[in-house]
């Protein structure tokens, strides 16, 4: 269990790095455009994609991963 929590939590850093490597202005456009937003709004937000990582780990180990 150890294993498959380390396994995801590089696949986030390689994705996050991925992104501030390739496109560090549009990630600081992006948080500017975040800013401008009610917190409501960025919370629904922040549990929509929640939800969304939720479904793909309940997806990924049904299908044998």
């Amino acid at each position: 269990m150890l294993g498959v929590a380390a396994l995801a939590l590089g696949l986030v850093l390689i994705v996050e790095g991925l992104v501030y490597a390739l496109a560090p202005d549009l990630v600081e456009r992006m948080l500017e455009a975040l800013r401008g937003l009610p917190v409501e709004t960025r919370r629904a937000l922040g549990f929509g994609a929640m939800a969304l990582g939720l479904a793909l780990v309940w997806l990924g180990k049904s299908l044998g991963a």
